[in-house]
């Protein structure tokens, strides 16, 4: 294959956070044994409420033209923002579903899990070869997860494991570890997402307790981040599983700069503590985590981006996200103009590329030829 041939099947626009969604509590019953339907119809993923946002969480314009929930019609997403941005891949990371770890019933959490996977597969990754799968799991029962994992794996739309960022725990210790046994062993990357901090059997989203209203907890966000990704690399996570990647979704890009910092000029006074890292931390960071752009951080002086790219070090581990369908959605025409020119395309496309071997477009990339209507 020549090089201009490969140049043309390259794609142009990988998405790394698409919410896609369950329009109606019924559509999960056919996968999910009887015993839990009732439970089910009556909480759902039974996890608690969070703050009220004053402007909701979804686009107005991203309601169904049936009225139906924003992200829950695949067809209408392919066009609604597929087709209009010319993304080649999405990366579906769901909706109202992802904080099931914090259900306090283990057994209930790992078969809503496993029934929204095969929903997922048939529902959504099957009408299109855009759509890509995120593994859900029950993290607050990892031996079930990693069994989860291996179960969906077989399935090659299925391209990551995602778990929410809201824990009892943090997520270097070694009771997870079994997850990421899993995960490298499979060869897929782990996602967690936000959203579920202060939820059901988390805990307070800070160490002083729980901020007053939905601006305020959304602030602090990335403190959740930071604690988890100090953790992985602290309890030497990927000396143990060297080959796993770690996605931090939606949780900014700005504090890693301070946490690495802050960790490697600790670590030369207090290695003795962590005699399992044969590198300074900052360098798991750089080969392992991955961040992604939404919502990118904008300085008033838009040179600054850049400079904190510099900062990180990791050109290579940042993924171009969009959050779609959420009210703070990121256009990939726009977010990525202040960002230095080579750059952009490792963003939009060639770090996602290799993270999730989406290396051709897909063969169907118009919505007209997947509705067998060309």
């Amino acid at each position: 294959m020549t090089t201009e041939v490969q140049a043309n099947r390259k794609p142009r626009i990988i998405d790394a956070d698409v919410h896609n969604a369950i329009a109606k509590a019924q559509d999960l019953l056919p996968y999910l044994p009887k015993v839990w339907h009732d439970q089910w119809r009556g909480v759902g993923p039974g996890y608690g409420g969070g703050w009220y946002s004053p402007i909701g969480v979804m686009r107005k314009d991203a309601k169904q033209p049936n009225g139906g929930t924003p992200g829950s019609d695949p067809h209408f997403m392919l066009k609604h923002h597929f087709e209009k941005w010319g993304i080649d891949y999405g990366i579906l990371t769901g909706s109202g579903i992802l904080g099931i770890s914090l259900n306090p019933d283990p057994d209930y959490g790992n078969a809503v899990a496993s029934a929204y996977n095969d929903w997922l597969v048939e529902n959504w990754l099957n009408v299109s070869p855009v759509f890509k799968g995120s593994i859900l799991i029950n993290h607050a029962d990892p031996q079930a997860a990693a069994k989860e994992i291996d179960r969906m794996a077989r399935n090659k739309d299925m391209v990551q494991v995602i778990m929410c960022s809201g824990s009892r725990m943090l997520y270097g210790q070694r009771v997870f570890h079994p997850i990421y046994e899993a995960a490298e062993r499979n060869g897929l990357p782990v996602a967690v997402h936000p959203g579920t901090e202060g939820r059901g059997v988390a805990g307070a989203p800070t160490p002083s307790g729980y901020p007053t209203r939905y601006f305020e907890w959304h602030n602090i966000l990335p403190t959740n981040y930071m604690a988890h990704v100090n953790s992985l690399v602290c309890e030497g996570v990927f000396e143990k599983f060297p080959g796993l990647k770690f996605v931090a979704i939606e949780g900014g890009i700005a504090w890693a700069p301070h946490l690495m910092w802050r960790m490697d000029k600790n670590y030369k006074a207090l290695r003795d503590q962590v005699p399992w890292l044969k590198r300074l931390p900052s360098e798991y960071i750089r080969r392992h985590v991955y961040f992604t752009t939404q919502p990118i951080e904008e300085p008033d002086k838009p040179e600054q981006l850049n400079q904190m790219f510099d900062m990180v070090g990791a050109d290579n581990n940042i993924l171009f996200s969009s959050d779609y369908p959420h009210w703070d959605f990121d256009n990939p025409k726009v977010v990525l103009q202040p960002i230095r020119k080579d750059l952009r395309q490792k963003i939009l496309c060639d770090n996602a590329m290799h993270l999730y071997k989406l290396f051709e477009r897909p063969q169907v990339s118009s919505t007209a030829a997947m509705l067998g209507e060309a």
